[in-house]
């Protein structure tokens, strides 16, 4: 078995302290087409998988600081579908043989033929490629191949482990409600699980409940007979009706007053809708979605949200992850954006430059997906060279993006950001982080837990 030509150009990520071993085994591997990047510490491996993932990782078991089974234990968590290949010593086999049973690809003992190590190589990428491709089974009548999520742009672990959860419940009919962050892109899923279902030659329809005024909600989802209230000049249609055959996309449904969620209820108990003003009701055959970002254990607890209509919409949860917890996506996103961008402002953008690159990789992102698309796009607008420098990068940066946020919504976000900064300012130290916010530690305590916070994530390292 040997390197065979559509492995051209990929990326393998070579780990070794010795730098004259490193630059060997970078040379006969750039000499089988592959594409190499190096680090001599598990410390910039992880740097250098986070912004440019490889499709292996062959490491070194020696190596300064974190070994190479602790850096293989790092990617076995983060991510855990990259193949890591461990070069090791005679004295160092035991750990390997151990290592192997827990989920390293495989081992290579020093000295080692060169051949066995590219033929170690072209079976990881196999396998590997075996495994994504499982995530690409057409669903019966839905779009088969990748097509289907075509408008989501990943090769984290996190999103690869959604979208096959995705893959194997939209051929069902069951309702899905999806839950994320404002900017993590509900609909954008929304469109792909419709795409992947037997309904996808039908219509997709989508409405945001929470942007359109509580009166005119009801007659958008319904509709409405000529004569119905006042400006009722004519019959419309609603969106149940229009969705027929196919999926209806309810955003925000976690700010749908009580009132309709009674009557969204009924629809979705007994598969008919009444037009406002109507006497007869009309079947519909309609798979709902639905999304928020609200906490509706927390709105049923205030009576806000009807319980019995939860367990309708909930049948299947998917969540959908902020983008600092994805954070190797952010590169492969910045250039998709940077493509679909560039032609708007007739420019010929080639990508952004390293530094460039790292400081979208390593930023804070409150506003998810949908900031760093603004992001890019400022960037493109300035740009005056075929690669985006950091200066545009840090300028587009310091820019608040202008979102329509509720206050909720904006006092959770401040409420996140100032833990997070104060957690950094005393390094995890939660009895510090409460004397200078003025809050009891049990009252901390509690802010950090609503926000999934962890004060050991702020230590650098260091054991309690």
């Amino acid at each position: 078995m040997s390197s065979v030509p559509e492995n051209l150009g990929v990326p393998i990520l070579v780990v070794d302290d010795d730098e004259d071993i490193l630059r060997l085994l970078a040379m006969r591997l750039r000499a089988r087409g592959f594409k190499i990047s190096t680090a001599t510490s598990a410390e910039e491996a992880l740097v250098r998988i986070a912004v440019e993932p490889p499709r292996v990782v062959v490491s070194d078991v020696r190596l300064p600081g974190r070994d190479g089974l602790a850096l293989f234990e790092e990617i076995r968590i983060t991510r855990p579908g990259l193949p890591v290949i461990l070069l090791t010593a005679h004295g160092s086999i035991p750990d390997a043989v151990e290592a192997t049973s827990r989920g390293v690809f495989g081992y290579l003992t020093k000295p080692f033929d060169s051949q066995v190590l590219l033929e170690k190589i072209d079976l990881a990428l196999q396998v590997s490629a075996a495994g994504a491709a499982s995530l690409s089974a057409g669903a019966d009548g839905g779009e088969t191949g990748e097509a289907w999520h075509r408008d989501i742009v990943f090769r984290s672990a996190r999103m690869a482990e959604l979208i096959s959860e995705v893959r194997m419940v939209a051929a069902s009919d069951a309702s899905i409600l999806i839950r994320g962050e404002s900017g993590t892109g509900k609909e954008v899923l929304a469109r792909a699980i419709h795409r992947a279902s037997r309904r996808a030659k039908g219509p997709f329809v989508a409405i945001n409940c929470g942007a359109i005024p509580e009166q005119l909600l009801e007659s958008e989802l319904f509709g409405h007979v000529k004569g119905a209230f006042t400006g009722a000049a004519n019959t419309r249609i609603g969106l149940f009706q229009s969705a027929n055959g196919g999926t209806l996309f309810l955003d925000e449904i976690g700010d749908m007053p009580l009132a309709l969620q009674v009557k969204l209820l009924r629809v979705l108990q007994e598969r008919v809708v009444r037009p406002v003003g109507a006497t007869q009701a009309e079947p519909v055959d309609v798979r709902l979605l639905s999304a928020t970002h609200r906490d509706l254990d927390a709105a049923m607890a205030q009576g806000q949200f009807r319980e019995d209509l939860y367990y309708r919409l909930d049948v299947v949860s998917l969540t959908l992850p902020r983008l600092e917890e994805r954070r190797e996506d952010i590169p492969l996103l910045a250039a998709h954006f940077v493509q679909l961008v560039a032609g708007k402002y007739g420019k010929s953008i080639t990508g952004f430059s390293p530094e460039a690159l790292e400081a979208l990789a390593t930023s804070a992102w409150p506003g998810n997906v949908r900031q760093l698309l603004n992001v890019v796009e400022q960037s493109c607008a300035l740009t005056s060279t075929p690669l985006i420098p950091l200066s545009l990068v840090q300028r587009a940066l310091r820019v608040p993006t202008m979102e329509a946020l509720s206050y909720v919504e904006a006092k959770q976000r401040f409420e996140r950001n100032y833990l997070v900064q104060l957690l950094k300012l005393t390094d995890g130290n939660v009895a510090d982080a409460a004397r200078i916010a003025e809050r009891n530690r049990t009252e901390f305590y509690r802010l950090l837990q609503k926000y999934d916070l962890t004060p050991a994530m702020f230590r650098g390292g260091e054991a309690d």
